[in-house]
């Protein structure tokens, strides 16, 4: 029997009017926040020295803006399903810890010690490899729930994998990166790896499910209708986010745009590759398109905060490292949204072919 019979039937996800352009939107966000950013630096350098532990305070309310309301849809009583996706979690798991640090090792080595060698500073050879690895050895937490929204995904599959995620990266962050670096040992920035735990997950589920169950008390329209009115509240921040993030590193671009968009190319491969591995590994698994698409999106994206604080640790601000982290920052909105197109895009096509287990 295929596995995407068992799963529970969902109604195929409409795009409105403004989620059509998004793709402008993201567009029109990034050259407003590089603007912005040249305009008034004072503005931006306060906001960005407005963290914790490496972890950005204005950036965490945005993104608690995000994904409160896409919480607020997860039912915790109905979590104890989330085994019958367990072909989905598979195959996640196996893209995010078997497959990613280590194709991301080969392209940076492809690229950045090879092919741009010549035109980026020999003295930041290694430290800009060293940055693309750590950027791809831990995978995302709080965005995930953006995109699997994006894609009309199991919110309790994304949840529990998440959560997984989590759990593993605690135990094998430090050795993963301690080998591919070539480290005898490793400097995990914990407060940082905890604080955003704590911040992007335990927090908002708690709030969100304290709030769901005072709107539930009121009736399922109340709830409904709650969750429709945050619907673009949700899509602003996301939007606003890429404006404060081009923004802090409006002056690095335009210092050095060549060295970014070098830095950029196994990145985004990186991203595409990954996705499409785990997207094809589900569908050759026979796991429904509710479930492949935030495994594909969560096998793709990155925990930059965690990656950013361990690149300052181990290599200081102003490394080659720290830089190659802060690129994976500023592609990561738009190349996940890119990803998100195509998996919507692609539904038909997954369903045909999915295989019957």
């Amino acid at each position: 029997m295929s596995h995407a019979a068992n799963a529970m039937p969902r109604k195929a996800p409409s795009i409105g009017t403004f989620e059509r352009y998004l793709t402008l939107w993201v567009a029109l966000c990034i050259i407003a926040g590089i603007a912005f950013g040249q305009a008034v630096p004072g503005l931006f350098h306060a906001l960005g020295a407005a963290t914790i532990a490496q972890v950005n305070l204005p950036v965490a309310i945005l993104v608690w803006l995000m994904i409160v309301p896409m919480l607020l849809k997860i039912d915790l009583g109905a979590l104890g399903q989330v085994g019958r996706h367990w072909r989905g979690i598979a195959a996640t798991v196996g893209v995010n810890w078997l497959v990613k640090p280590f194709s991301m090792a080969l392209f940076a080595w492809l690229f950045i010690a090879h092919l741009f060698r010549p035109l980026l500073p020999a003295s930041q050879i290694d430290a800009y490899i060293a940055g693309l690895i750590l950027l791809a050895a831990a995978p995302c937490t709080a965005m995930v729930f953006v995109w699997s929204n994006l894609v009309d995904g199991e919110p309790h599959f994304t949840l529990s994998q998440v959560a997984l995620n989590d759990a593993i990266m605690v135990i094998a962050f430090a050795p993963l990166v301690a080998v591919l670096l070539g480290l005898s040992s490793i400097t995990v920035p914990w407060e940082t790896l905890i604080l955003s735990v704590a911040l992007y997950i335990v927090v908002p589920v708690i709030v969100a499910q304290l709030w769901r169950r005072a709107l539930l008390g009121r009736g399922q329209a109340t709830l409904s209708h709650v969750l429709r009115a945050l619907a673009p509240l949700s899509l602003a921040a996301l939007l606003l986010t890429l404006v404060l993030l081009f923004g802090l590193q409006g002056e690095q671009i335009m210092r050095q745009p060549a060295v970014i968009a070098m830095l950029a190319v196994p990145i985004v491969i990186q991203v595409y590759f990954n996705a499409a591995l785990a997207y094809g590994l589900n569908r050759q698994l026979g796991v429904a398109w509710c479930v492949a698409g935030p495994s594909a999106l969560i096998g793709a994206s990155n925990f930059f905060e965690l990656a950013v604080a361990t690149a300052i640790a181990l290599f200081g601000f102003q490394s080659g490292a720290a830089l190659a982290t802060v690129v994976g920052v500023l592609v990561e909105v738009p190349i996940m949204l890119s990803v998100v197109h195509i998996v919507r895009r692609s539904r038909g096509w997954y369903e045909r072919g999915q295989a019957t287990l």
